[in-house]
């Protein structure tokens, strides 16, 4: 049963792989490397994890043949997006919030590798949904 518990430590272990692999790759990389590095530690500590996870471009029900692209989802529950930027903006946020109404996941995890302190550029979300789920 999927629990708010269940669901937070999963995110609380990708922030801690996302801490590792902020401590031995530092700032100023692509995107593209630190999902390579992350999706290794997530394998490490035992967690699913897939990268590249395409979501069906759906509109007014029909499939339109496109698609988006999730970076990671872990455990086939919590979505995470990457980022190597300056600094997180409003539309960060909304892919985020986005893909988590499309997916019907319930908690996601904004990350900004471009930062020497990962836990001040990472953020979490969670759907309305996710306030229903059984505390534990």
């Amino acid at each position: 049963m999927i629990t708010q518990k269940y669901l937070n430590n999963i995110a609380y272990k990708v922030v801690g792989c996302a801490i590792e692999v902020n401590k031995h790759q530092g700032p100023g990389l692509l995107e593209s490397v630190y999902e390579l590095c992350l999706l290794y530690e997530l394998k490490k500590v035992g967690l699913q994890a897939a990268s590249q996870v395409r979501i069906p471009v759906l509109y007014k029900g029909i499939d339109l043949g496109g698609h988006l692209v999730i970076d990671i989802l872990v455990e086939d529950e919590v979505v995470v997006e990457l980022k190597a930027v300056e600094s997180l903006l409003p539309i960060h946020e909304a892919q985020i919030i986005t893909y988590l109404k499309l997916t019907d996941n319930y908690k996601g995890v904004l990350i900004n590798f471009n930062s020497t302190k990962i836990i001040d550029t990472t953020k979490h979300f969670v759907t309305e949904k996710f306030a229903d789920l059984p505390k534990e």
